[in-house]
């Protein structure tokens, strides 16, 4: 009996044969396929949103002049009182100017002759 038992487990443990025709391994151009449709996941999800808000921030910088209220990176509010090639000269204060880079305005609160709502 011990025999019988056995052998009915060998029969049950043992592994089926392959019945497809495809190798085991898989074909290479499908993983190529399958990280081809990643990159476009990670494209539309994570790149194409970054770069419109980058063009967007640039168009405002390119549309900043001389009297518009804004905001820069470190929070400091400000009114730009002069515009140079790479900076912004800034009245934070009566009497107190500073010069920022262009990069490192972040928001525009009122454009000059935009009027109160």
């Amino acid at each position: 009996m011990t025999k019988t038992l056995l052998l009915f487990v060998a029969q049950a443990a043992a592994p089926a044969a392959p019945t497809s025709a495809q190798p085991q391994g898989g074909i290479p151009w499908q993983m190529f396929v399958v990280y081809g449709l990643i990159f476009v996941g990670f494209y539309f999800i994570l790149i194409a949103p970054q770069r419109k808000k980058q063009k967007e921030h640039e168009k405002m910088l390119t549309t900043l002049g001389v009297g518009d209220e804004i905001i820069t990176n470190g929070g400091i509010y400000g009114v730009i009182t002069s515009v140079k090639s790479d900076r912004f000269v800034i009245r934070i204060a009566d009497n107190t100017k500073i010069e920022v880079g262009k990069g490192f305005i972040q928001t525009v609160t009122k454009k000059t002759g935009e009027e109160k709502k």
